[in-house]
């Protein structure tokens, strides 16, 4: 059922602690963790403790959930001292974007120079 921890779901295994990940905030909705392959210099994923498949599907199910996980993104960047030099919220959405767990997820990325067009 959507919302509903995922038996199979890596990040829903975190959520519960069953997976370890160096844990940087927590809050009654989300969990932010450090990416074990990171792309940036910080790189810290915020998920929503719920599941859902991808970022519409939050939103369009739980939004004040999704606004949670924008909001943590912020203070992650605000820990990371990214405000200054900006940074980068991604929600990658399926596998041709990208998205290799399907658990809805903000990417906070930042401490060099961030290329346009991603990818």
């Amino acid at each position: 059922m959507a919302g509903e921890p995922q038996p199979d779901c890596l990040f829903c295994k975190i959520v519960s602690g069953d997976v370890p990940a160096t844990i940087v905030r927590e809050t009654e909705t989300t969990v932010a963790f450090r990416d074990i392959n990171p792309q940036a210099p910080s790189h810290v994923l915020v998920i929503p403790r719920v599941h859902y498949p991808d970022a519409a599907a939050l939103a369009a199910a739980e939004p004040a959930v999704a606004a949670d996980v924008l909001r943590e993104a912020g203070e992650v960047a605000l820990e990371e001292r990214l405000d200054g030099t900006g940074y980068r919220v991604v929600f990658n959405t399926g596998s041709g974007a990208g998205q290799t767990v399907f658990h809805a997820h903000a990417h906070v990325l930042g401490g060099r120079g961030l290329a346009w067009p991603p990818g």
